[in-house]
């Protein structure tokens, strides 16, 4: 049953951040992904209001919480789950870990999408 409420959550979520990041690129315009920035910076203050009660016992519904962070946030932003999780591994004192999944992330993935890019485009000829 998880699935299911992951799934609807997912389409919540992808509906609003396709929502947000379109009203704020025609009133901002596309020169800078405002849209995108703004959907990144809401959707990790919104998983940290999540978070916070689940870790502190106040409360235990794992349903909504799956429903919510996997299914809502992650349609929404995965920058929300990467940017708790790089937090969890600072706030346990495991700072080069911590250093480490940021950097790798952010290396790693724009060298995917450069990868991804580029057999697309080989594809495409």
């Amino acid at each position: 049953m998880s699935i299911v409420w992951v799934a609807l959550g997912s389409a919540i979520g992808g509906a609003s951040r396709f929502w947000i990041g379109g009203l704020i690129t025609a009133r901002a315009g596309d020169s800078f992904p405002w849209g995108t920035l703004l959907v990144n910076i809401t959707g990790c203050f919104l998983i940290g209001l999540i978070a916070a009660p689940y870790e502190s016992g106040f409360l235990a519904n794992q349903t909504w919480r799956t429903f919510a962070t996997v299914g809502i946030l992650g349609g929404y932003t995965t920058f929300s789950a990467f940017s708790l999780q790089a937090l969890t591994l600072a706030e346990n004192g495991q700072w080069d870990r911590a250093a480490l999944y940021v950097g790798a992330s952010v290396a790693l993935c724009l060298a995917g999408v450069w990868l991804g890019q580029f057999a697309g485009m080989s594809l495409a000829r």
